[in-house]
């Protein structure tokens, strides 16, 4: 007797969760960004600063996937409001350099202690192999996302009106 019918289910439930999960992050990001009175894209900026420290204006726009011009206001709001600081790059005058300020930190990271106190909890009876598991699935999909992200960028096909 095959385990395939037991295996799409599984499948099929699987990708149910991923997609649900997915719709209550992007909720959860747009209610810690309200709080903290940024858009959801300033806060993809400045997690990819705490993440990967300082960056240029390009890398962010393409972290962010916005245009050029939209990272440059999104900067001039950042630094308004006391989150990064922006240099000239010294080597290469036309590119400007980010940086998050190191004691905003602890104003971003105050709305997700709640949230990073109840995941640890939830995978405390978890073995290293099962957390080993969940680690290599989150690099893979992240992989694959890059992957997507890029072909939607360098497609040919038109975006759809709706």
């Amino acid at each position: 007797m095959s385990d395939e019918p037991a295996r799409a289910s599984a499948i099929a439930d699987l990708m149910r969760a991923g997609r649900e999960m997915s719709r209550l992050s992007m909720v959860f990001r747009y209610a810690i960004a309200e709080r903290l009175g940024l858009t959801v894209s300033d806060l993809e900026c400045l997690d990819h600063l705490a993440d990967t420290g300082p960056a240029t204006a390009g890398q962010i726009a393409e972290r962010t996937n916005l245009t050029t011009g939209a990272v440059t206001s999104m900067l001039r709001r950042l630094q308004q409001a006391g989150y990064v600081s922006a240099e000239r790059d010294p080597t290469d005058r036309r590119r400007v350099i980010v940086t998050l300020r190191p004691e905003r930190v602890a104003d971003l990271e105050r709305p997700y202690e709640r949230f990073a106190q109840r995941t640890a909890q939830l995978i405390e009876d978890y073995t290293a192999e099962e957390i080993r598991l969940l680690a290599r699935h989150y690099e893979r999909m992240q992989a694959m996302y890059h992957e997507e992200l890029d072909h939607l960028r360098d497609s040919d096909t038109p975006p759809r009106s709706a």
